[in-house]
């Protein structure tokens, strides 16, 4: 895997502060900001604060952060777009008082799946997108622990997307999620 620079992604949406810590990125949300498309809630949000570069075809990105999820629906990991309709964001929520893991897919309306983990609070996480043929396969771990498979979604094998960290704040002012890496490599050989 190698280093993407900080400097070669752009916002999404600009969050309220964006500083280097030696290689880190300390990223703070505005409070408000969220990515949703209309399923079961109604409404569309398009607030996300996500640093993208190209992300093509055979490849797959790794983002490590750590932050203090407490409101409702803090979130950061990593986030996968093609257009304003079409888009995958994953890692981490607080979500019914957990930390939770978990995925929402979009592709005209938003879905959502989440598993509690409650014992990754206040460690480092990891998310990994690989990206190969008609597919995304999304890993996540802890710390050092193995990469477990936590989404397999279908995506278009033509389609020009980019992908790199993102953090949104639906509820509370202050989020901050230091992003410790964000790097780009080969797609993973295999599901298994």
């Amino acid at each position: 895997m190698t280093r993407v620079a900080w400097e070669s992604g752009h916002w999404t949406n600009p969050p309220v502060s964006a500083e280097r810590d030696g290689d880190a990125l300390v990223v703070t949300a505005a409070e408000g900001t969220d990515a949703w498309r209309t399923t079961a809630y109604g409404f569309v949000h398009d607030t996300e604060h996500a640093l993208l570069a190209p992300f093509d075809d055979g490849t797959a990105i790794e983002v490590a952060f750590t932050g203090d999820f407490i409101g409702d629906f803090d979130q950061a990991g990593a986030f996968i777009r093609i257009d304003d309709e079409t888009w995958i964001k994953t890692g981490v929520e607080f979500s019914d008082g957990v930390l939770q893991l978990g995925a929402v897919v979009t592709r005209g309306f938003s879905d959502w799946s989440v598993a509690p983990v409650p014992h990754w609070a206040g460690r480092r996480i990891t998310v990994r997108a690989s990206r190969s043929g008609d597919a995304v396969a999304v890993r996540a771990r802890v710390d050092d622990e193995p990469f477990a498979l936590i989404r397999l979604a279908p995506f278009a094998p033509d389609a020009v997307a980019e992908a790199g960290p993102f953090l949104c704040a639906p509820s509370r002012p202050g989020l901050a999620v230091r992003f410790e890496s964000w790097t780009l490599g080969p797609a993973d050989e295999s599901l298994h």
